[in-house]
């Protein structure tokens, strides 16, 4: 509520009749929908895999704590399916035990400490419908089992990263190491601990980024430039933490498309 009264006053009241009357496809446009950044990211990820034929998206929340956002993620992706036909396969991958203690000054151990974001696992996997699968466990054992589920029929296409530390940060992202085919062509992480004054890239999940980036080349995880650009509402903070990871060696990248015609430019000086 505080970020829509930097917005202008016309885009505001044009959003009570959005929120009123609109579609959700519309709500998700003027960010009318809680956790702006998972509605934006899971109905981009479902848009790009109808092109391409895909049925089912894997979407992966490292870092679940209460599970709140694993089961608001849930209700988005039944209302993404309502309206473009393709499916999700929701994983949530936590300890179980809250956070480990931090190995260094990397894990920003003056913002986080052992035992914070606790789960109560049998309360939250008791409300979790039958397309979540919860994964419990340290992260440097379970990873492999995320992986096991990705594949060309149902590809990786969104990852919300929220386990705060450097060291767990890392581990999540090998995830992204795999073959070509289990991802979309061009894939969104949702970097959630980015925004303290304490934050900085040699440290936490922007280090993390930076080492992977090393591991994956040529593929890139980076910012999503020209994100605000596109949007209708151009001052909230979750803008600043979509990033994309593309997959340069998926077979769609790297052949010509034969069904695209040639283009050509008018001139209007001619």
């Amino acid at each position: 509520l505080v970020e829509r009264l930097t917005e202008p006053l016309h885009l505001n009241i044009i959003s009570i009749f959005i929120a009123l009357f609109g579609t959700f496809r519309m709500k998700v446009s003027f960010d009318l929908v809680v956790r702006q950044h998972t509605a934006y990211c899971l109905l981009k990820c479902a848009d790009n895999a109808k092109k391409k034929g895909i049925k089912t998206v894997t979407v992966v929340e490292f870092g679940v704590a209460a599970g709140a956002g694993l089961l608001n993620m849930a209700n988005i992706a039944k209302n993404v399916t309502k309206i473009t036909g393709v499916n999700f396969q929701i994983i949530g991958m936590d300890s179980g035990q809250g956070m480990p203690a931090p190995i260094d000054y990397r894990d920003h151990p003056d913002l986080y400490q052992e035992g914070d974001f606790m789960m109560d696992i049998q309360k939250l996997e008791d409300k979790l419908p039958d397309e979540v699968t919860l994964i419990i466990g340290d992260l440097k054992d379970t990873i492999s089992k995320l992986i096991d589920k990705l594949s060309p029929e149902s590809p990786l296409g969104y990852v919300c990263l929220d386990v705060d530390y450097y060291s767990s940060s890392k581990i999540a992202l090998t995830c992204l190491e795999s073959d070509a085919t289990n991802y979309l062509p061009v894939s969104y992480i949702y970097l959630d601990d980015l925004e303290d004054s304490a934050h900085n890239s040699n440290c936490g999940e922007l280090l993390a980024v930076k080492e992977i980036n090393d591991n994956i080349f040529p593929r890139i995880i980076e910012r999503h430039n020209f994100l605000r650009s596109y949007r209708i509402m151009k001052n909230p903070r979750w803008i600043d933490h979509v990033f994309t990871y593309h997959v340069v060696d998926h077979p769609s990248r790297t052949s010509i498309n034969s069904s695209v015609k040639n283009i050509n430019l008018d001139n209007p000086y001619l």
